[in-house]
C-alpha cells in the first residue's frame, strides 16, 4: 500500500480543520439567521415581512446550487478572502457559505416546532420580545438544532471529500491521488474506513447529547 501513516494522519488532520473552522462559522451565522427567519415573519415576534422573503430567498438561493459549483462559483470571493484557491483556508469559504443556509433552514425547522403557547404564556408575563427568544425558543429548541447541527457536520465532511478531490486537501485528496489516479484500492478502502468512522462518532455524540438536551 502506497499510503503511509504520516500521510494518512495529515489528511485527517486537515479534513477536520477544514469542517472544525467552517462548521463553527455556519453555526455562528446559521443560528442568527434561522432566529431571523422565525422572529420577523408577519405575525411573529418582529414582524418583517420583506426583511422574511429576502433572508428566504437567499437561503433557498445557496441551498439550491451543487456544492462543486458553489465551489467553482466562488472561486474570486475565496481569493479575495484568503488570498489563494487551493488549499484547506480556501475549501474553508465555500464549506461555510454551503453549510450556513443547510443548518440555518434546519434550525429553523425546529424554532418553529416550539410549542406557540409557551411563547404566548411569556408574553403574556410581561417579558420582552428578546428575552422571549433567549429563554423560550432557543432553550426549548435546543435539542433539534444539535441534532441539525450533527447532520450538518456529517454533511460537511460528505462536502470536504468532494473539495479534496479537486485541489482542498485532506482525505478527499488522499483518495483521488493516491487511491484513484494510481489505481490503488487499498488506499480507498483505508479512507473510506476513516471517513465511516468519523461520521459515525459524530452522529453518535451528536445524538447522545441532544437526548440529555431534551426534557420533554
Amino acid at each position: 500500500m502506497s499510503l503511509d501513516f504520516d500521510r494518512l494522519w495529515q489528511g485527517l488532520l486537515d479534513t477536520l480543520m477544514m469542517v472544525g473552522a467552517s462548521s463553527l462559522l455556519a453555526l455562528l451565522l446559521g443560528l442568527p439567521l434561522a432566529v431571523a427567519l422565525v422572529v420577523s415573519g408577519k405575525n411573529d415576534l418582529f414582524p418583517a415581512p420583506v426583511l422574511n422573503r429576502t433572508l428566504g430567498w437567499v437561503v433557498n438561493l445557496f441551498r439550491s446550487v451543487p456544492f462543486l459549483i458553489l465551489m467553482v462559483a466562488l472561486i474570486p470571493v475565496t481569493r479575495l478572502v484568503v488570498g489563494t484557491t487551493y488549499g484547506v483556508a480556501a475549501a474553508i469559504v465555500p464549506l461555510t457559505l454551503g453549510a450556513t443556509p443547510f443548518f440555518a433552514r434546519i434550525a429553523e425547522v425546529s424554532l418553529r416546532e416550539v410549542d406557540k403557547g409557551l411563547t404566548e404564556a411569556a408574553q403574556a408575563m410581561g417579558f420582552q420580545r428578546w428575552h422571549i427568544v433567549w429563554h423560550v425558543l432557543l432553550p426549548e429548541a435546543l435539542p433539534g438544532i444539535v441534532s441539525g447541527f450533527t447532520i450538518t457536520l456529517v454533511t460537511m465532511i460528505n462536502a470536504s471529500a468532494m473539495a479534496g478531490a479537486i485541489g482542498a486537501g485532506g482525505l478527499g485528496d488522499l483518495a483521488y491521488r493516491y487511491g484513484y489516479q494510481r489505481f490503488d484500492s487499498q488506499v480507498m478502502i483505508v479512507v473510506i474506513v476513516v471517513l465511516v468512522a468519523l461520521v459515525t462518532l459524530l452522529q453518535y455524540t451528536g445524538d447522545k447529547l441532544a437526548r440529555r438536551l431534551n426534557h420533554r
